[in-house]
């Protein structure tokens, strides 16, 4: 359902107001959300080769909390503002010829790291859902099966999700 919302709102995009400008924000607290999730997935896998449960737990429903947050950050922005295109450099929403052969291969790269968060953060929704059930209802078999999928996915979202920042920040 919610690749579905999300599709949907890239279709109702509204021009966002002069006094707006806050959206412009959300790209940069959208990245800084999958970065300490990142760091908190890290640090949740720590604790629990340390044995430390409660902490682990902690952790892990802080790096959901997050992913959370960046989801409605990611639907308020991608429903009022525009999509941004990479090596669109005069920002008319039409990547030209010139612009097309300045970023080169640079592009081809750009849409292999996004397409692949897209499809991975499709793909792992459940997979996170099912593992905090697991976790949380203390099924620990059946947790720590779905986590051995869900864990590389969720990092591999939350990393990717930095680096398309990186590359498509210039051209916001």
């Amino acid at each position: 359902m919610v690749p579905a919302i999300v599709a949907a709102l890239f279709l109702w995009v509204q021009d966002p107001a002069e006094n707006d400008s806050w959206l412009k924000e959300l790209p940069v607290i959208n990245a800084s959300l999958n970065a300490t999730s990142f760091i908190t997935l890290i640090t949740g896998f720590f604790l629990i080769r340390q044995g430390r449960e409660k902490a682990h737990k902690n952790a892990m429903l802080t790096a959901f909390a997050l992913g959370g947050l960046f989801l409605i950050s990611y639907l308020i922005y991608h429903s009022q503002v525009p999509s941004t295109l990479y090596g669109d450099v005069n920002h008319d929403g039409i990547l030209s010829d010139v612009e097309r052969m300045a970023v080169g291969e640079a592009r081809t790269i750009y849409l292999i790291v996004l397409i692949s968060h897209i499809l991975m953060a499709i793909a792992g929704l459940p997979l996170v859902l099912m593992a905090l059930y697991f976790g949380l209802k203390n099924q620990r078999k059946s947790h720590k099966r779905i986590v051995h999928w869900a864990y590389p996915v969720w990092l591999y979202v939350s990393i990717t999700g930095v680096i398309v920042y990186f590359l498509i920040s210039p051209y916001y």
